[in-house]
Parts: structure tokens; C-alpha cells; sequence
């Protein structure tokens, strides 16, 4: 798979598998990302893409030394069937 980017013009995480993006949407305040939905493309579902993308996302987070809040039930499960990821949630 490709890697997850920052488009930080849409505000939101992006990953490009087989020229379609899949993305989680976004808000910053100054200390949080707001994670506000994710979406998969209809012909990449069911693959591990969105976990993958959300993967990416909060790796890059943590680089840029901020929390995520989880407004999206997608990331709201991924988080809590990863506590790898806690110390992440704001």
C-alpha cells in the first residue's frame, strides 16, 4: 500500500490504493486533531485500507505531537482495538 499523507489544504489524511484515495477528514485545535470521518472507496472495502490509513494517520500525529479525538465510530473502534495507541487520545 502507499503512504499515508497530510493534505493539510482539504484537512484531511489521505492514501492512494489503485488510483482511488481513501481519507479521514479532520479539525485542528491546537493541542488535537478532531478525526471526523473516514472514507473507503466502494471497490477498496473489505481489504484493511481504512485501518491502514488510520494506522498511518495517528503515526502521523504522534510526529507532530498532538492528541486525536475520535468524532468518527470507525477510529472510535480502531483506537480501542489498538491501546498501542492510547497514550494518542486526548
Amino acid at each position: 500500500m502507499g503512504t499515508v499523507r497530510d493534505n493539510k489544504a482539504l484537512g484531511r489524511f489521505e492514501l492512494d490504493v489503485e488510483g482511488a484515495t481513501a481519507f479521514a477528514s479532520y479539525r485542528l485545535t491546537p493541542q488535537t486533531i478532531i478525526i471526523t470521518h473516514t472514507e473507503t472507496p466502494r471497490a477498496l472495502r473489505g481489504r484493511g485500507i481504512a485501518s491502514e490509513l488510520i494506522r498511518g494517520s495517528l503515526d502521523l500525529i504522534r510526529a507532530d505531537g498532538r492528541k486525536v479525538v475520535a468524532a468518527c465510530s470507525f477510529v472510535a473502534d480502531y483506537l480501542h482495538d489498538h491501546p498501542e495507541h492510547s497514550d494518542l487520545m486526548a
